[in-house]
Order: structure tokens, then sequence, then C-alpha cells
């Protein structure tokens, strides 16, 4: 099962870590440009850029997912992004940074010295991102494989998992520019590589360049692996959510992905949440629990 899920980062921790980037101005920029290009008054809400979808089950449904522009792939799944180079839909693989699942195949090419902790909720192991080599062996490991099978762009999930371990300013700080120089390594290697990221707020200071959109879970809907049930967000937990959103998109001028969860025999969930998103100007994915089916809602 892939790794992704809900954060564990503290709300106080990577809020002052967002409040050291600075503000730029390529964002008024670009919305100035993108105004006047689509001949619309300046202050007009913009138009999504693009749509996307997250699906993790085997056998990717085509059909389905031809139908947004990009969409997220557990590549373990033997799924061949080249046989398809011909639909307009762009293929990302889903990476887990932070932690490594056994059954992973480079698993067992881990030093063990690197492992330092367990995300018990998800079985997986945490990696010490701040090993040496570990940049190095990502690339080689993970990276490599899947551009050669085609990829050409990468889901960045489990970049707060540092956190499970981490519990000093001092550990923090260490994990986090681990995190950097491991997406650094990403970006020198494949300069063209599109990368979401899966939160990595306090990243972005060093990173932005790189990075193609940055997403996060859970802003009205959510899934509660523990409890084995969708919840509602709370109001507190949405609101530090929104003001990182705005923080990706005036500091940086990045796109915003928003991932929640409704039951999929639940379209009333799964539009009302979607028009919430949209509402926000953040691209938005409402899928399953575990991304195992393609909800369409996000699509129209």
């Amino acid at each position: 099962m892939p790794e992704s899920r809900p954060s564990v980062v503290p709300r106080s921790n990577a809020a002052r870590s967002a409040r050291r980037v600075r503000a730029g101005w390529r964002p008024l920029l670009a919305g100035l440009v993108a105004s006047l290009f689509l001949g619309k008054a300046i202050g007009a809400p913009a138009p999504l850029p693009w749509s996307i979808a997250f699906y993790y089950g085997d056998s990717p449904p085509l059909g389905q997912l031809a139908r947004f522009d990009l969409a997220v792939v557990e590549p373990d799944s033997g799924f061949d992004p080249t046989a398809f180079a011909a639909m307009p839909t762009q293929w990302f693989a889903y990476v887990s940074v932070g932690e490594v699942d056994p059954s992973r195949s480079y698993y067992a090419q881990i030093p063990k010295r690197w492992l330092i902790g367990r995300n018990g909720e998800w079985h997986a192991s945490v990696v010490d991102q701040a090993a040496p080599g570990w940049p190095a062996f990502f690339v080689a490991h993970v990276i490599d494989p899947l551009w050669k099978q085609g990829y050409r762009g990468f889901f960045l999930d489990t970049l707060d998992s540092y956190q499970l371990v981490a519990k000093t300013d001092a550990q923090r700080e260490r994990e986090r520019a681990g995190l950097v120089a491991v997406i650094e390594a990403i970006h020198r290697r494949y300069p063209s590589a599109k990368l979401i990221l899966n939160r990595g707020f306090e990243l972005l200071p060093e990173v932005h360049d790189a990075v193609f959109a940055v997403a996060f879970e859970s802003l009205y809907q959510g899934w509660s692996e523990a409890a084995g049930r969708y919840v509602d967000v709370p109001q507190e937990d949405r609101q530090w959510l929104l003001g990182q959103a705005d923080m990706v998109r005036q500091r940086y001028g990045l796109p915003v992905i928003a991932i929640d969860y409704c039951a999929p025999a639940d379209t009333g969930c799964a539009s009302r949440t979607v028009t919430r998103i949209r509402a926000q100007g953040i691209v938005p994915y409402v899928g399953d629990g575990h991304l195992q089916t393609v909800n369409p809602a996000s699509a129209n």
C-alpha cells in the first residue's frame, strides 16, 4: 500500500518554518500577465491551471483517468507510461521520500542505520534524510528507474515523516536540510522533471524553483487510517492549511492541490467538497481513503 496519508507535522512547527520565507514579486507579475492574456479584469479569480487525479490501485482505469490533465499512479502496479504517451494525460509516479515500505524493491539495499523509526499506522520505516549518501541513493534507486520507465513527473510524499522521530529543533533542522538535499539532487539529475510536493512547506525557501506544484491532504474531508473512517476536518486545521496555500501561491507563484476523501458511493460529499475547494482557488481531487478508485467529480 502506498505510504500517502494525512500529515504528522505539528501545526506550530510548520508555521514557524513557513514564516521564514521571503515575499516575492513573481506571483504578482504572473497574475497581471495572465489577466491581460485572458482579457479579464485584474482581480478576477484566475482559472485553475489543470485537473489532477490520484490512483494508487492496480491496473489504472485509463478511460477514467483520461478525463484528467494529470494523473498520479503507483508505479509498482506495473503501469507503463510510454505505452500511453499519446493520451493527453501526463503521468506522475507516486514516490515516498520520508518513509519506505518493506515491499519496495530497494528496501533491502538501504543501510539499516538509515532507518531511524517506524510509522506503525502505515507499517513503514522512517528514513534518516540527513544520512550521508541518501540523496544519491534515492536518485539512483528510486528516480532513475522511474525515469527510464518513462515517468517525467513525480509526486513526492511523506516529506514530514521525520517529525515522528525528530524531537528537538536541531534534529528537525537536520532532517529538513536533508530533504532539501534530496530534492536538489533530483533536480540536478533531471532538471525538466515536474515535482509535486505533498506538503513540505518548510522546504520551499530553498527548492521552490525546482517545484511544479504543492499538494496537501484533508482540507474539508479526511480519512482516518487508525479509525478506518471518513472524518470532517476541524476548522482550525483548515484555516492553517488555507494560510499555507496562500503563502505558496503569493510568495512562490505555485499551483496548490487539495486531496480530500469521501466514500466512493457518497457522490454528494464529493461534489460539495470539490466545489468548496475550487472556491478557494485550489485544484481539487476527492478520492476514497486509499485512492483505489477514480472519482470523476474532480474532472468537471
